[in-house]
């Protein structure tokens, strides 16, 4: 397993990817009604996952030949965007890879931390990685999120 810049051939893997993490982990915090709307079946394109801006780091965690994970962070914000990995490679490290190359980069950039609005289903992910909650809210598409911040 390897994480890399993500490239445009990668960017038509992640709406699969981040379809299959939210329909398979989204369940075990959220109802029916909230995971369909997170997962956006037949409404997310790889242009979704293009950086808005050259201030942007989209990484791909690679396993077995395919994408099995990525990863988003906005540096400028100092902000973890996303870390998602699809259910056939979860537990396998993928996403503890993902989330320590965006951290490597925003040290690079040199910042010394970062923060992140987690699903429910993820906050004991990032805990282990060391993250910390700052507080509870709810993102622009109606999911409740904890907000969570880590010292780099």
């Amino acid at each position: 397993m390897y994480v890399r810049p993500a490239t445009a051939a990668d960017r038509a893997a992640l709406p699969a990817v981040h379809t299959a993490a939210v329909r398979a982990f989204g369940p075990e915090h959220y109802d029916a009604d909230a995971v369909r709307r997170w997962a956006k079946p037949g409404g997310r394109s790889p242009a979704d996952y293009e950086p808005d801006t050259d201030d942007e780091h989209v990484v791909v965690g690679v396993r077995a030949d395919s994408v099995a994970g990525f990863g988003h962070l906005v540096p400028i914000a100092g902000e973890v965007h996303a870390v998602y990995v699809h259910p056939d490679h979860a537990r396998h490290g993928v996403g503890s890879a993902v989330l320590a190359e965006l951290e490597g980069y925003a040290r690079g950039r040199g910042l010394d931390h970062l923060s992140l609005q987690s699903s429910l289903n993820a906050v004991g992910f990032y805990e282990r990685a060391g993250y910390e909650r700052v507080g509870e809210g709810e993102s622009p598409g109606g999911l409740a999120v904890v907000g969570m911040e880590k010292g780099l």
